[in-house]
């Protein structure tokens, strides 16, 4: 995947992000498009080695569309500034959790797991956290997760101010109660994970980053790290879906 010819197409989109600039270098554009699809690709391939639910799943079923849905937003631009892949052995609008590919100037990352989850299955995934806290604990507060995914919590760690460009280099929870929510024990040791309002994890990586094949290896690890986190949320929510 030639991340720099990516990244360089998307600067210009990002300083020129009207239709009849994007007519005139389209065919760039597919050029582009046909570079990110072969990096899905790739990472589909290394995926199902410890991932075999991913196995039925193609590039088609993984990428979205580069037009931006304007109808409810303030800002009219036609088009994404990034390009964003999201495995899921259930397609992209399940809710149970995937593994995420994001390429965008100086906002590149990878990510695992989910957001926006309905109030219940939330409420059923803190009772199952609870239930099981030891085997949570093995998962959230491992070497490897808390290396790729854990955040300063000395108070200087901020909650991402954008999802589409988290602006932490790494953390855990893209948003979060202010206190413990209701019904659940706020002296519970553990309340901090009662509070996320979602289980995404995600970790920031450079402009770089996917250039050449090495990046294939780094992404497995960061991935297997967050894995079982992913699959004890997606226990729960396999339930609703």
């Amino acid at each position: 995947m030639n991340q720099k010819k990516i990244l360089k197409f998307l600067r210009q989109i990002m300083a020129n992000n009207n239709r009849e600039w994007f007519q005139e270098h389209k065919q760039e554009y597919e050029a582009v498009r046909a570079e990110f699809e072969q990096g899905v690709q790739q990472a589909l391939e290394r995926i199902v080695t410890f991932d075999p639910e991913i196995a039925h799943v193609q590039v088609k079923d993984c990428t979205y569309r580069f037009y931006r849905d304007t109808r409810f937003s303030l800002d009219k631009s036609p088009y994404k500034n990034h390009l964003g892949a999201y495995i899921n052995a259930k397609g992209k609008k399940a809710l149970r959790g995937g593994y995420y590919l994001h390429l965008e100037p100086d906002h590149c990352l990878l990510a695992v797991g989910n957001y926006w989850l309905p109030t219940n299955i939330l409420t059923s995934c803190r009772n199952e956290m609870m239930g099981n806290t030891e085997e949570w604990l093995r998962c959230v507060e491992s070497e490897d997760f808390l290396k790729y995914y854990g955040s300063d919590d000395s108070g200087s760690f901020k909650e991402p101010t954008n999802v589409d460009s988290w602006d932490q280099p790494q953390g855990f929870g893209l948003t979060k109660l202010k206190t413990c929510p209701s019904g659940f024990p706020k002296d519970w040791p553990y309340v901090k994970y009662l509070r996320l309002k979602d289980y995404c994890c995600w970790h920031a990586v450079s402009n770089s980053f996917f250039e050449g094949d090495s990046w294939l290896d780094e992404m497995e690890h960061m991935f297997r790290a967050a894995k079982p986190m992913m699959d004890f949320m997606n226990s729960v929510i396999d339930d609703y879906e």
